[in-house]
């Protein structure tokens, strides 16, 4: 096993399943890693067909409320994030990717991710899978923020209360299980 799968390998070995839906995953998962090393994009939109992601989800210790971004490819609101690079970790590509597109420091991302994602895409680059890390990064919501405006419609806030009252068809199909874990 290349040694970046391998990394890999173990961190998703590590993550403690939040559901069953997650445990699944992460046996895919798992299997996937153990049978190839073809893990990481090498060309937009999909090449090769399933490949790693790393999303951070801001969290304001405060008050539990998180920051989403309204992906213009994606057409709903996601953590930010995007693709780990070829032999790059993922924590590195989450801490990477927080400072690329809002601005913020990466070096406070959650050291290990908490959650684990299969994820056909939709959208513009619908069509492929994105297995996906998703770290936590504590941050008030008065944080600056320096947008990547070629990226996304909007980014914002999302208090507890407008995410119970919110459409759960314009997020990841998988925000709503991420919330019900981070909260358990």
């Amino acid at each position: 096993m290349r040694t970046s799968v391998g990394v890999v390998h173990a961190v998703v070995n590590g993550l403690r399943a939040g559901d069953d839906v997650e445990a699944s995953d992460r046996g895919r998962v798992l299997a996937w890693l153990e049978r190839t090393d073809d893990v990481f994009r090498r060309a937009k939109p999909a090449t090769p067909e399933q490949h790693l992601v790393s999303y951070v989800v801001p969290v304001d210790p405060r008050d539990g409320a998180v920051l989403l971004v309204d992906h213009v490819n994606a057409g709903l609101w996601l953590p930010p994030g995007g693709h780990v690079e070829p032999d790059e970790d993922p924590l590195v590509s989450a801490q990477r990717e927080i400072g690329e597109e809002l601005g913020l420091d990466g070096s406070r991302v959650s050291r290990e991710p908490v959650f684990l994602t299969v994820t056909r895409t939709v959208g513009l680059d619908a069509g492929h899978t994105d297995v996906s890390l998703w770290y936590l990064l504590p941050c008030e919501q008065e944080q600056p923020l320096v947008v990547d405006d070629e990226e996304f419609h909007r980014v914002r806030w999302w208090s507890k209360a407008e995410l119970a009252a919110a459409d759960p068809a314009r997020f990841d199909p998988h925000f709503f299980r991420f919330l019900t874990k981070i909260d358990g």
